[in-house]
């Protein structure tokens, strides 16, 4: 089974910290991402740019609006896909990446949401 997992953090937070200290932070992260990666159950993993578009049909036409649309101060700064028997190991693999990993994440609510995939139709034999 194949689970989609979003990363996310506080952008303001970050924004508000000096660079020097933010840079200081993320180089936390590869010896993480190679664990990760070494499960050998991360199919895909990809960072996020802060600009996005809303796709919306409205009164028959499609409506493009400024991203990001929810409402909230977390931002999704990363995707990755993993797979797994169920939610149970799903979680587990996912606890493996630096948002978990890297203490200092906690200060800027870096978090991972797991979902489920229920495909309709699969386009590429690898994924």
């Amino acid at each position: 089974m194949q689970f989609l997992c979003f990363g996310y953090f506080n952008a303001q937070k970050m924004d508000d910290r000096p660079e020097e200290e933010i840079e200081a932070i993320l180089s936390e992260c590869p010896p993480h991402l190679e664990e990760f990666y070494d499960s050998g159950q991360v199919k895909l993993d990809s960072g996020l740019d802060k600009e996005s578009k809303y796709l919306q049909r409205k009164h028959g036409k499609m409506d493009v609006t400024d991203g990001p649309f929810i409402e909230t101060k977390e931002l999704i700064g990363s995707a990755f896909l993993i797979e797994a028997e169920d939610m149970e190991e799903a979680i587990q693999i996912a606890a493996l990446h630096p948002t978990i990993q890297v203490k200092a994440g906690e200060q800027f609510d870096w978090g991972i949401e797991i979902r489920p995939i229920h495909y309709w139709k699969s386009f590429n034999k690898e994924v």
